[in-house]
């Protein structure tokens, strides 16, 4: 489209028509710019990525603790790293002490892992890598230590480790050209084919007709260059710019101007699970104690379970065994199983008492002991009956079900007594456990006593990552458009099924609807592309598969619209046809990758997003039928009257007046045509379909013929001795105008009429249509203008009589609508609806 333009702009300046050169040289330069800042864009997401390589970092040098720049790492260095750093290379780890790492960078998940010095074992036969969170004993580049301390031996550095092979294929990744800009490049192949085309037409008749070669030449040129629709990039520019700002209005802030447009031909969304499709924070759903059974845990049953003893000494157990807290903002500081059971304590309404309990000591959790453990005076527990004068301390306890139980030999029995924990309760307890572990939900048991080894078993905190508020329906809502959800985690597969099926994405079980990241090792690209419709849930996956995934989709024809929050999915973000990140929680890397990032984290946010994607797509694509029947007529009747022997029915000023029109404020208001509130219900177009269908060009040519054959109609008529005077001009002049006036009311929507949607419904267009006849009538009624334009005053009956045959091309238009609803079937999409859209 810019080669064309250059094209165009030159040959303008040769021929001395500067006003074109101007317009198209402005055209060009906003395309330039837009193609400037998307390159920008993507050098600041690398940037934006190397700012989480630490500047600095302690490592063993000649004997001493030394505080040097990572840069100056090598393998075989011992660093040391602690809560608060980021660990400055991938590192073995040799000594761990509580230490506890967020990976979510890598992985997405916001769960800290345990990091140990303790052997992995080898891969499973047929698995190349072990995932991030398998490997307890490597600390990755980039990664925050939360908790506890440790010591490592520098196994890889910069480009080597898997934060650098994550840059050097960001740096590799190629952003995809929209839809739309797809679609103006061949448009503009289209456009140059046709203009050459009618160069050599005209030449050649002129040749005939036995005119000279120079004259045919330049008007040959000229009637080309009028032809190219310099105004296109303009108003698709100005379109996409007010679709930003609507979207902004919604919380969608688009950096980069097409995607406007892409997320209406989007056709599968791929949504990272944690932080996109769930809260990204754990919550506990239910409570269970062996007394009481499970009960969930909600503002309903909040009442009951500040009554049952058993629930009330487990939310204590979970209370005091607890180093989370409220900061001074009210915001929730500490781990996040910590967080979670001490949000269920205040949910249960209940107090947090340990401002007024000493704790004597604490045992924090370690991935080795699976526990953690606190002690306090046998005072300050009233559910352990004690002798007077001789109180021992009481300790609480809280990790894995099978750790927690092996020191377990009392439990409240159905009267709130204590019981011996008999065999029947224990394997009640288990099946409760795996049945809720298979449902994805996380359990963590309490219990407390008086020495560790006879403890009473207190209950269970069952919790999990909720899903986003209204998630469930705007994954429904996308469905009926036409747009698959799938989930692409890093998770396991039990849990991503779990999540799936709550939040209603179509998945049967582990094994179907389901891939792990494994299996993606194990199949080709091509393999993948040809089976990946039949999956809904990625699981266990890493960067890399997340590209592929997306690679497949495109490969097998989506419109790919990847949604993610961290590092981890900042490879497919950029590969994605349009990237969206959450706002408010995502990494400033995942948000430099983006196309949109949803300012409020809401996910139904891209409803309306698509929505307005749609509607810029058919408006630009309505100005593109009013442009090109306007170019066409304008051609046709010039050509016309060449092939005919007339005198030109148009002066060179009254063809620059109908190219502003063309161009102008009326064809430009078309771009800002309020949405169609049907439009959702039409499926997303195809991505290899183009701009310019069928339809549109039957519409393009219909039109064009009307505006043809009703201003010759007036122009013969007219001119009665062969003579063209300025009555003659004036009355095809305004007949051409008042057509192309009609022309564009019917352009506003290609398949409703214009009674349906409302005559006075977009405000811009009704102004710009009233000033250019307001234009048109000072060109024939203002004397100074009349010296211009080469025109005369016309009476009453002129105006009427050119309204009557001018509107005929609106009238037509409408018949053809009414025939298509007349044929179509009630609650179904029409074919000429499939073939407007594009799918």
């Amino acid at each position: 489209m810019v080669m064309m333009l250059l094209g165009s702009a030159g040959v303008s300046m040769l021929v001395g028509n500067w006003d074109d050169a101007f317009s198209i040289t402005l055209a060009i330069l906003i395309v330039s710019t837009v193609g400037f800042v998307q390159e920008y864009r993507s050098e600041k997401s690398l940037e934006a990525l190397a700012s989480l390589v630490p500047n600095h970092c302690h490592v063993m040098r000649d004997g001493e603790l030394t505080k040097i720049l990572a840069d100056y790492l090598v393998p075989g260095d011992i660093v040391r790293f602690s809560t608060g750093d980021r660990i400055p290379a991938d590192v073995r780890i040799v000594n761990a002490h509580h230490l506890e790492v967020d990976e979510s960078a890598l992985t997405g998940e916001s769960e800290s892992l345990s990091k140990s010095a303790e052997s992995v074992a080898a891969p499973a036969p047929g698995i190349t890598e072990l995932s991030f969170t398998e490997r307890h004993n490597i600390g990755f580049t980039g990664t925050l230590v939360r908790n506890g301390h440790g010591v490592g031996v520098v196994l890889r550095i910069g480009a080597d480790t898997e934060f650098g092979k994550i840059h050097a294929m960001m740096q590799d990744i190629e952003v995809p050209r929209t839809p739309l800009q797809r679609d103006m490049d061949k448009l503009g192949q289209q456009l140059s084919v046709a203009s050459f085309v009618a160069i050599g037409a005209i030449f050649l008749i002129g040749l005939v007709q036995g005119k000279g070669w120079l004259e045919m030449f330049t008007i040959g040129v000229s009637l080309a260059v009028a032809a190219i629709p310099e105004g296109l990039p303009i108003v698709v520019t100005v379109t996409l710019a007010l679709g930003v700002f609507k979207m902004a209005k919604r919380k969608a802030i688009c950096r980069k101007l097409p995607s406007v447009e892409t997320l209406g031909a989007v056709s599968v969304v791929c949504a990272d699970k944690t932080g996109t499709l769930t809260m990204n924070r754990m919550e506990v759903q239910y409570l269970y104690t062996p007394a009481d059974g499970l009960s969930p845990l909600n503002n309903d049953t909040a009442a009951a379970i500040s009554q049952t003893r058993s629930y009330l000494q487990l939310l204590r157990i979970g209370n005091l065994c607890n180093n989370s807290g409220v900061d001074n903002k009210g915001a929730f500081i500490g781990q996040a199983t910590d967080i979670a059971i001490l949000n269920s304590v205040l949910r249960a309404r209940q107090f947090d008492e340990r401002d007024r309990i000493e704790r004597i000591s604490e045992e924090p959790f370690n991935s080795e002991t699976k526990y953690m453990l606190v002690t306090i005076g046998g005072d300050f527990e009233p559910a352990i009956p004690q002798t007077s004068g001789a109180m021992k301390n009481v300790v609480y306890m809280k990790g894995a079900l099978e750790t927690i139980m092996a020191r377990c030999t009392m439990s409240f029995g159905p009267t709130g007594a204590l019981e011996p924990l008999t065999e029947q309760v224990i394997d009640g307890i288990t099946n409760h456990s795996n049945q809720l572990s298979l449902r994805g939900l996380r359990v963590v048991a309490a219990a407390f006593g008086i020495e560790e080894e006879t403890m009473v078993f207190g209950g269970l905190f069952v919790m999990h990552d909720p899903p986003r508020p209204d998630v469930g329906m705007t994954i429904e809502q996308l469905m009926r458009a036409g747009v698959r959800t799938m989930m692409i985690t890093g998770d396991s597969a039990k849990t991503a099924v779990s999540v799936a099926r709550s939040i209603g994405i179509p998945v049967t079980s582990e094994t179907h609807g389901c891939m792990l990241g494994t299996q993606l090792d194990h199949v080709s690209d091509s393999e993948l592309a040809a089976h990946i419709r039949e999956v809904s849930v990625f699981a266990r996956t890493t960067p890399r598969h997340k590209v592929r995934i997306v690679g497949a989709l495109q490969q097998a024809g989506d419109v790919v619209a990847m949604f993610g929050d961290g590092i981890n999915d900042m490879l497919a973000l950029k590969k994605a046809d349009i990237g969206v990140s959450m706002g408010e929680h995502a990494t400033d890397v995942a948000k430099e990758a983006a196309d949109v990032v949803l300012a409020n984290d809401d996910l139904s946010t891209i409803l309306a997003a698509i929505e307005e994607g749609k509607g810029i797509f058919g408006n630009i694509r309505n100005f593109i039928t009013f442009q090109l029947s306007t170019s066409v007529a304008a051609l046709s009747l010039v050509a016309l009257s060449t092939i005919l022997g007339l005198p030109q029915p148009l002066n060179a000023m009254q063809v620059l007046w109908i190219n502003i029109l063309m161009d102008g404020p009326p064809a430009q208001s078309l771009g800002v045509e309020p949405v169609d509130p049907e439009i959702m219900k039409l499926p997303p177009r195809q991505k290899n379909a183009n701009i310019i269908t069928r339809r549109l060009i039957t519409r393009v040519f219909v039109a064009a013929a009307l505006i043809v054959a009703g201003t010759m109609a007036i122009y013969v008529s007219e001119m009665q001795d062969g003579e063209v005077t300025a009555r003659d001009t004036s009355m095809t002049f305004t007949t051409f105008v008042c057509f192309d006036m009609f022309n564009a009311l019917t352009c506003r929507s290609a398949r409703r009429s214009v009674f349906e949607f409302g005559l006075f419904s977009n405000t811009a267009f009704n102004f710009a249509v009233a000033g250019s006849l307001v234009g048109q009538l000072g060109v024939i009624y203002l004397p100074f203008l009349q010296d211009v334009f080469q025109t005369e005053a016309l009476g009453l009956f002129d105006i009427l009589k050119i309204l009557a045959l001018s509107s005929s091309v609106l009238w037509i238009d409408e018949g053809s609508k009414w025939w298509d609803a007349r044929h179509a079937k009630d609650g179904e999409t029409t074919a000429e609806d499939i073939q407007l859209m594009n799918v």
